[in-house]
């Protein structure tokens, strides 16, 4: 407990890297690489990889962890469940169909409404290690910090696009009057999204 009026919460803690418990550093290395993972480092021993578009690195190596190989369960974010598990198949890693979770629990498919942190698919690695995707594409209100956007793909820039898009189209619908100044309506869309705001209108 704090003595002195600072809190954990009033500085940043980011996570820098997880460690995936593998069996085979030189096999798993280039199952990663082969995903398009950055490799960052290789010292003795350990390998550090980073996906791309992500501030979390993963980590392996020999004498690591005390973990089972293939016991790890991870999270990867994607803003199209569809383009990145096609974009998985083609590199040849076998992806479980997509499906999302509905009222009565999981059902197959993409989110029918493609509700933010609805949609799922998985695939492992050669130890089984399991890697969910989830779909997010506007996040939870204060899940991150409101900055400005930035984005760190072509295809995360080009799928906040077409959500802007369509949502303006919705925008031009319910005003009936084009909107001469739809550029700065993406804008601020784009943003709020990103930063888990309330959407314009």
């Amino acid at each position: 407990m704090s003595t002195n009026g600072e809190s954990a919460a009033s500085f940043d803690m980011k996570i820098e890297m997880v460690v995936v418990p593998v069996s085979d550093v030189e096999r798993a290395k280039e199952f990663y690489v082969g995903l398009g993972w950055r490799l960052d480092i290789t010292p003795p021993g350990l390998v550090q990889l980073t996906p791309p578009g992500s501030g979390c690195s993963v980590l392996f190596g020999a004498n690591l962890t005390s973990a089972t190989p293939g016991s790890a369960t991870s999270y990867v974010i994607v803003s199209d469940i569809e383009a990145a598990r096609n974009a998985l198949i083609a590199a040849g890693v076998g992806v479980e169909e997509i499906y999302h979770v509905g009222p009565n629990g999981r059902a197959a498919g993409r989110d029918p409404e493609r509700r933010t942190y609805s949609s799922f698919a998985s695939f492992g690695d050669p130890d089984g290690n399991t890697w969910v995707l989830q779909e997010i594409t506007a996040r939870l209100p204060g899940r991150v910090d409101a900055a400005p956007a930035s984005y760190t793909t072509v295809g995360e820039l080009a799928g906040a696009l077409r959500r802007a898009e369509a949502a303006h189209g919705e925008h031009e619908k319910r005003t009936g009057e084009r909107d001469p100044d739809w550029p700065a309506w993406y804008a601020g869309y784009m943003l709020a999204e990103q930063a888990g705001t309330e959407l314009p209108a």
